[in-house]
């Protein structure tokens, strides 16, 4: 039974998925790493792997967290949405500043 996440996902995430899943392929491959070698030290069945590998949505972010984990590449994760990187969100928080800043009243007592 496939996950409700396959018929709503936009073509283009569907894509990046599919591309993060053969970059991960191919950082195991550079490390001389199997597949069972990785199943073994993520913790997973060869199926949720290669599911991974091929860029399936419904396989947990806590199995790609492990799997660069695994590659060395852990660090990167939290990287992602860092708020250096945010461009736009930069942006519209720019957007939002106010244009001048006025000093508030002071109520003086008589």
């Amino acid at each position: 039974m496939r996950s409700r996440v396959h018929d709503v996902l936009p073509p283009a995430l569907r894509r990046a998925l599919g591309r993060l899943g053969a970059d991960v392929a191919i950082a195991r491959r550079r490390r001389r790493l199997s597949v069972a070698m990785m199943t073994e030290r993520i913790g997973v069945a060869k199926s949720t792997y290669l599911k991974l590998e091929k860029g399936d949505p419904s396989v947990s972010l806590g199995v790609l967290a492990m799997a660069l984990y695994v590659l060395g590449l852990g660090d990167e994760l939290g990287n992602i949405v860092s708020p250096s990187r945010d461009a736009q969100g930069t942006l519209l928080e720019s957007e939002r500043l106010p244009k001048r800043i006025r000093a508030r009243k002071v109520p003086t007592a008589s």
